[in-house]
């Protein structure tokens, strides 16, 4: 993808908001360009590990030396960052400001951010230790909205492998669970790891399965995570214009048509992870199809027949 140079938001297509409800995340791989990544580690500062201290010690010198605003929660992020800071330069980039602007409207509420470090095995070994994944989790398992929150996770360097960028399990977003009850499981069936160009953003759903992996490289990780509210009712916020009559029709289930268009609306929704299971994983399906409704404003809608076969109630 290349990078931005215009100053229009560039949104997302029907394509990547359905994408978007079925699967929680979506990535934008290098986007942002080298000289606002060199700018954003600046105001950062760099990380003293040269002592054995705790890893609580080593964040707080950072912060209290860190030139990276101090942001109150709930305004809006239209006036959390000072103009001429590397962060609001980055979320002003038009495809960065067009994935905020389709997901959580124009005026989204500031959440909170918060600096990811990861440290190297040079730095466990001066405390007698190892480096460790973080467990498994989903963030505020006490949200019961249909409306959702976006967590932006910027990855200002490169992060290859032996780094352990974060984990994710990709259509976990609508399982809720107990928070950090699944941080017994380590590996789920088609989970991914962060490994991306500098300048990558990831921007999951608020209720995605995700984790930071161990770090097995020389140098220290970053990921900056920016966690944003909706401003607005989240309808159509999107360009829907490439929406057609195809994406709101029935399809033949069970007994399929091997011809069928792929990149239609409802193919896109009910393309199962390979963690679904045959049976539950029909909730995913239909929690899914809800949160398209939601999204398009039609309760009328549905992929499948999943919802119209639930709702075919009829008075006495």
């Amino acid at each position: 993808m290349t990078k931005d140079t215009a100053d229009s938001p560039t949104l997302l297509n029907s394509r990547q908001m359905a994408s978007f409800a079925a699967r929680g995340f979506l990535m934008l791989p290098g986007i942002v360009p080298g000289d606002l990544n060199d700018a954003f580690l600046a105001d950062v500062g760099a990380a003293d590990i040269s002592n054995s201290d705790t890893p609580l010690s080593v964040y707080g010198r950072l912060l209290s030396d860190s030139t990276v605003p101090i942001v109150p929660a709930g305004q809006s992020l239209s006036s959390a960052y000072p103009p001429d800071s590397a962060i609001a330069k980055i979320l002003q980039l038009p495809t960065v400001s067009g994935l905020i602007r389709s997901l959580v409207g124009s005026e989204p509420v500031f959440d909170h951010h918060f600096l990811h470090i990861t440290f190297p095995p040079s730095y466990y070994e001066r405390l007698a230790d190892v480096p460790r994944s973080q467990h498994l989790h989903q963030d505020s398992t006490i949200d019961t909205r249909r409306a959702f929150d976006v967590q932006l996770m910027y990855y200002p360097h490169e992060v290859t492998r032996e780094m352990g960028g974060t984990r994710y399990v990709p259509g976990s977003h609508l399982r809720v669970v107990s928070e950090a009850a699944i941080g017994r499981y380590q590996n789920v069936l088609g989970q991914q790891q962060v490994i991306c160009p500098a300048g990558s953003i990831l921007a999951v759903h608020h209720g995605i399965w995700h984790g930071g992996g161990a770090n097995h490289s020389s140098d220290l990780r970053f990921m900056f995570k920016i966690r944003l509210q909706p401003g607005e009712r989240q309808r159509r916020l999107w360009d829907d214009s490439d929406l057609t009559e195809d994406d709101f029709a029935q399809r033949a289930i069970f007994w399929t048509d091997i011809q069928a268009r792929q990149d239609t609306i409802a193919a896109i929704l009910m393309r199962p992870e390979p963690w679904f299971e045959a049976d539950t994983g029909r909730l995913e399906f239909i929690n899914r199809i809800a949160l398209w409704r939601y999204l398009l404003g039609d309760d009328s809608f549905d992929a499948d027949y999943w919802l119209t076969r639930l709702e075919r109630e009829f008075s006495p």
